[in-house]
């Protein structure tokens, strides 16, 4: 446990979406949650000292570094962010815990089943705390339907459905990205959404999935690189017929090609009793469903603006919504109030290998044909 009146040195590895979001958070956090351990904004880091530098400038970073192993020896530094690309999750990891530091990785938590089984040991045998960023936990909304699940407000969940669809790669000609190689992605659409969208199905229910038949499509398998045409080595899209111990069969579609769509996670849960609905594009809101009295039975749609609410309470008077970046910040929070209290933290890396092993069976579906596979989970 960490003395929560000590002010913690942060240091953000990646400078570009991901660590600006998170960049946000760190600057924010104080403000709205002043209850947790104050921050210092102390190193980010880039390979580029000229990009890195401006966006230190700009996020309102202390200083900067073009090597992430210089964070390691520094006693400024007690919570080290990993965003980088996937291929580094791992390494920047496990060298951060074996410093002592803690660590917040961006989801997916590595590239393959055994770099995430290897991260959890590293966690498990290290004194500081160590938390996975799946930022959408922190969707009040999301938070809410968590709890309806568990207090059986829908009866038993039978069915779900979740899809996540982008459109960002719908133009053949949208330019090569690391997030298109496989050596540094570890997989395309499939990692990148996929992993959000098992992830809220484990959070949901409250149960891991088990077993799990998949397909997977690459649209467009060349794309303009910067020294000419190069092969997209990871899927456009794909789907997925997944089934958890307890029964629940789930349908999940993710692609980043489905033209019109923007961000759009929609999740839909069936019990016996009623119905959930959620759409990213309309975070505020959860529809709930009730079965039982004729004259009232119909879907109500919740504005999740209320202090009474998850996460809610940190922010803006009722009615006044929230939005994406405000999860990170939420994040940022939860993972500070652990490492002062020791309290547990989600999502946890063991959280982020059970979803690993999931998108895993479903590429080795996909191999064969479309079979059914066991997860491990």
């Amino acid at each position: 446990m960490t003395d929560p009146t000590r002010t913690l040195g942060v240091a953000v590895v990646g400078y570009s979406f991901m660590g600006r979001a998170h960049s946000n958070a760190w600057r924010n956090v104080g403000a709205f949650y002043p209850g947790v351990p104050q921050v210092r904004m102390q190193t980010l880091v880039g390979r580029d000292e000229a990009k890195v530098g401006q966006a230190a400038a700009e996020l309102g970073w202390a200083g900067t570094a073009t090597d992430w192993r210089s964070l390691l020896d520094r006693d400024d530094i007690d919570i080290i962010d990993v965003c980088t690309p996937g291929h580094l999750h791992a390494e920047v990891a496990l060298a951060a815990l074996k410093a002592g530091k803690h660590v917040l990785v961006e989801k997916p938590l590595a590239n393959s089943v055994a770099e995430c089984e290897e991260l959890v040991a590293a966690a498990a045998a290290s004194s500081s705390r160590s938390l996975l960023g799946f930022n959408y936990r922190r969707v009040p909304a999301l938070a809410l339907a968590r709890e309806l699940v568990r207090d059986g407000r829908i009866g038993t969940v039978q069915e779900a459905r979740i899809s996540y669809l982008q459109d960002w790669l719908s133009d053949p000609q949208a330019p090569m990205t690391w997030r298109l190689r496989k050596e540094t992605a570890g997989s395309g659409v499939l990692g990148d959404l996929g992993s959000h969208a098992v992830d809220q199905l484990h959070y949901l229910l409250g149960e891991h999935v088990t077993q799990a038949s998949g397909t997977l499509r690459t649209f467009v398998p060349q794309r303009p690189g910067p020294d000419g045409t190069e092969a997209v080595t990871v899927d456009d899209a794909a789907w997925a017929t997944l089934h958890t111990a307890s029964g629940v069969v789930a349908s999940l579609e993710v692609s980043r090609v489905a033209t019109g769509r923007k961000n759009a996670l929609a999740i839909e849960l069936y019990g016996t009793t009623g119905s959930l609905r959620f759409d990213l594009e309309r975070l505020n809101e959860l529809v709930l469903t009730e079965a039982g009295d004729a004259r009232t039975a119909g879907a109500s749609t919740i504005l999740v603006t209320e202090p009474e609410h998850p996460y809610v309470e940190a922010w803006w008077p009722a009615g006044h919504v929230l939005g994406w970046d405000h999860t990170f910040t939420s994040q940022a929070a939860d993972f500070l109030r652990a490492i002062a209290t020791d309290d547990p933290v989600h999502a946890t890396f063991e959280d982020g290998l059970a979803a690993q092993r999931v998108l895993a069976a479903i590429e080795a579906s996909h191999a064969r044909g479309g079979t059914l596979t066991d997860t491990g989970n």
